[in-house]
């Protein structure tokens, strides 16, 4: 993986999250701190200037960019673009379109940093859908798992641009040469699934990429995929299906722990186990979902990220700016952009 140059800024929506500035301009000091990162913390000055105030930054390349307006939770995306142009979203999305960063990390509103993604940044030149990607932990090799949630609906060359766009993460910041490709389905054979998957299926099948057939939801955490693809609306379900699974698990496990001094015993001896299985399994190992598709690298984090989920998101992003992964999915896109338009030709 390449390392960070002194030379990558990325914008930081310093006002977003459940935690807001404390948690984020937190993470971002020792973003800059490990590797030298430029940031640009956007936000309410004060605010931002109250925590900044608690460390020792007067070294690291960090400058505050004020900004007044909060976007919530339950802001509509489209309020957004029209009344808050002076929210953290829109502007750290404007310093990257002007060419001041390379790059923006939000914990705030997905919906906004979407909207603000799409019609701030703009879409790369033959990309009909920017997608959300997020990198899973499997028995093996991380996954790149998409769209989570970019795209209710979407039409079979969506799907292969997803792949293009996917496969390029796989390679750029994963470090797998020839990634294994698969379509999300209800069966491995061909055939299987509705109108949608067997029409992409087809249109995989001369696509460029290493394309290994169908996968199935079991295929998620076995290891035999390097990137899966689905629509906005199974992705999103199946990632947040695959949270609650997790969290159940957890809570049977420690209530049954506590039903027995032996099973605490073992407990204990367990324990080193059970910690690098909670760090294998942590969502902030991966920092947070990756927009593809944009003029610029934009890193959407979890809600309740924390300062090493924010950590981590701001040195993805770099990472993702300095292996150059947009020009290459420039290039991925070309090799296919025959196949796209014959796909809008396809009947979905």
């Amino acid at each position: 993986m390449p390392n960070h140059p002194s030379g990558v800024c990325i914008a930081v929506d310093a006002m977003g999250g459940d935690f807001g500035p404390e948690v984020v301009v937190k993470g971002a000091i020792e973003a800059s701190q490990a590797t030298g990162i430029s940031l640009l913390l956007v936000g309410r000055e004060e605010e931002i200037h109250k925590e900044l105030a608690k460390y020792k930054t007067d070294k690291l390349p960090i400058q505050v960019v004020n900004a007044s307006q909060v976007v919530g939770m339950t802001d509509k995306p489209s309020d957004v673009l029209r009344r808050k142009k002076d929210s953290s979203i829109h502007v750290a999305c404007r310093l990257v379109k002007e060419g001041q960063a390379h790059g923006v990390v939000s914990a705030g509103n997905s919906g906004a940093i979407l909207a603000c993604g799409m019609f701030v940044l703009g879409r790369i030149k033959g990309v009909e859908r920017p997608a959300l990607a997020t990198i899973l932990p499997t028995e093996k090799n991380p996954l790149v798992f998409l769209d989570v949630g970019g795209n209710m609906d979407c039409k079979p060359y969506h799907l292969v641009q997803f792949g293009v766009m996917a496969e390029v993460l796989a390679k750029d910041l994963l470090g797998i040469p020839n990634p294994k490709v698969g379509l999300l389905s209800i069966g491995e054979e061909e055939g299987k699934g509705n109108i949608l998957a067997k029409e992409a299926y087809k249109l995989f099948k001369l696509s460029s990429m290493n394309f290994v057939g169908n996968a199935e939801g079991r295929d998620l955490f076995t290891g035999n995929f390097d990137v899966i693809v689905c629509d906005g609306f199974v992705g999103n379900a199946v990632l947040k299906v695959s949270e609650g699974v997790a969290k159940s698990i957890s809570s049977i496990l420690k209530a049954e722990i506590r039903k027995s001094l032996l099973f605490r015993f073992g407990c204990l001896l367990a324990l080193p186990v059970f910690r690098r299985l909670a760090k294998r399994l942590d969502y902030a190992e991966y920092g947070g979902a990756h927009l593809l598709g944009l003029n610029g690298t934009a890193i959407v984090c979890h809600g309740a990220s924390n300062v090493r989920a924010i950590r981590i998101a701001i040195e993805k992003a770099a990472e993702f700016v300095a292996s150059q992964a947009n020009e290459h999915l420039v290039k991925g896109l070309k090799a296919n952009k025959e196949l796209a338009q014959f796909g809008k030709r396809a009947k979905a």
